[in-house]
């Protein structure tokens, strides 16, 4: 639309800060439609993810019974049975009719691994997550929907570390490298700009970001740790040195080519993050991970790296998140360092001391934080 255009200028221009252009975005996304409130949403949601599961159960319970071709057929009408109810009912509540679309995709899913038990084909399950991943992009192409471009967006990287996890079988220490990787996408999609005009993708990629990113950061710092040790045993080779550059091309350079193509300048922080998690995996790679104050530390100043990137771009949701991050961090070295080194009643003593001090600590900082963000943004 023209007005996104002009929006975007006036952002660059610094005439307004990115949160006004985001309530304006949102003024005009919704001037011309009612839009639900979330008890209704969180019902259609809820209402589409049991219609699913009970449509699988149903079929689980009964596959014996059923004959290959008859199998198959209820294979293919249980993804077309959706998008036609879709087609049908949304036009009159598009809300059900964007959560049957999806229910639709996602039986894709499922459908396609039935249809490979069903005729025996060679096991290669990557292979069926393209495909899947394929069906979630040319329906989002088709219908423009921000979830099918969400689903698609989740299933890209699932099938290139799928890939990866079976042309690297044999050796040990591979996977290190692609949870890397998804640590960085991880941090990409978290930090996904205002920019983006659908709102609601956009949220849908903070939230995939935001629940992906600690767990894939524990997954980095176990897997660069166990690389040399007893869990690593079975894969006797060592990763070659052609497939290690591969797989390091692999998990930085698309997401910081996205990052710089789309936002430019405001890319500069990807490109630190990068070098964060790479600094990340060598202060990981030592034994004995827990007594290792280094890996903390490179922890904490991260967390803060983070708090000022939300700062400078005024983002409120990053200097919560890097505060969690450090508090995390400092109650892991406190349960790893410290209070193995006490008696059981000094050691709470000072556990409810330091929840209670340092969680007011931590809110004024978060406060002050977010208060100079804000006067950052005004005055930008």
């Amino acid at each position: 639309m023209t007005w996104e255009k002009h929006l975007e200028r006036w952002v660059d221009a610094h005439l307004i800060d990115p949160p006004t252009a985001d309530r304006i975005r949102e003024f005009e996304n919704s001037s011309d439609k009612k839009r639900l409130r979330w008890p209704a949403v969180l019902a259609i949601s809820f209402g589409a993810l049991m219609l699913c599961a009970g449509i699988l159960l149903f079929v689980a319970s009964h596959w014996d019974e059923l004959a290959p071709t008859q199998r198959f057929a209820l294979v293919l009408s249980m993804v077309a049975v959706f998008h036609v109810a879709a087609s049908v009912l949304g036009e009159k509540v598009p809300s059900i009719g964007v959560a049957l679309h999806v229910a639709g995709t996602a039986s894709l899913g499922a459908g396609i691994y039935m249809a490979g038990q069903i005729f025996n084909l060679q096991e290669h399950w990557p292979g069926g997550v393209l495909l899947w991943a394929l069906g979630a992009a040319l329906a989002w192409l088709v219908l423009k929907q921000w979830p099918q471009a969400l689903l698609a967006a989740v299933l890209v990287p699932w099938w290139f570390a799928g890939e990866w996890e079976v042309a690297t079988e044999p050796y040990r220490g591979a996977w290190n490298i692609a949870a890397q990787g998804l640590l960085l996408l991880s941090i990409f999609y978290l930090t996904t700009t205002p920019k983006e005009s659908n709102r609601h993708l956009r949220q849908g990629m903070v939230w995939v970001g935001a629940l992906a990113l600690i767990p894939f950061l524990l997954d980095v710092i176990a897997t660069a740790e166990f690389r040399e040790s007893w869990f690593w045993q079975r894969h006797t080779q060592n990763l070659p040195a052609s497939l290690q550059g591969i797989g390091y091309a692999g998990a930085y350079l698309p997401v910081l080519i996205v990052a710089a193509f789309r936002r430019k300048q405001r890319s500069i922080p990807m490109f630190v993050a990068a070098a964060w998690i790479f600094v990340l995996v060598i202060a990981s790679g030592r034994h004995n991970m827990e007594s290792n104050p280094w890996l903390y530390l490179w922890i904490a100043l991260g967390a803060c790296a983070f708090c000022y990137w939300g700062v400078e771009e005024n983002r409120k949701l990053f200097i919560n998140y890097g505060t969690v991050i450090f508090a995390l961090d400092l109650i892991a070295f406190y349960f790893s360092n410290v209070l193995d080194k006490l008696g059981r009643s000094l050691g709470l003593i000072l556990l409810g001391v330091i929840f209670l001090a340092g969680g007011w600590v931590l809110n004024r900082l978060r406060t002050d934080l977010i208060a100079r963000a804000a006067a950052t943004g005004a005055h930008s």
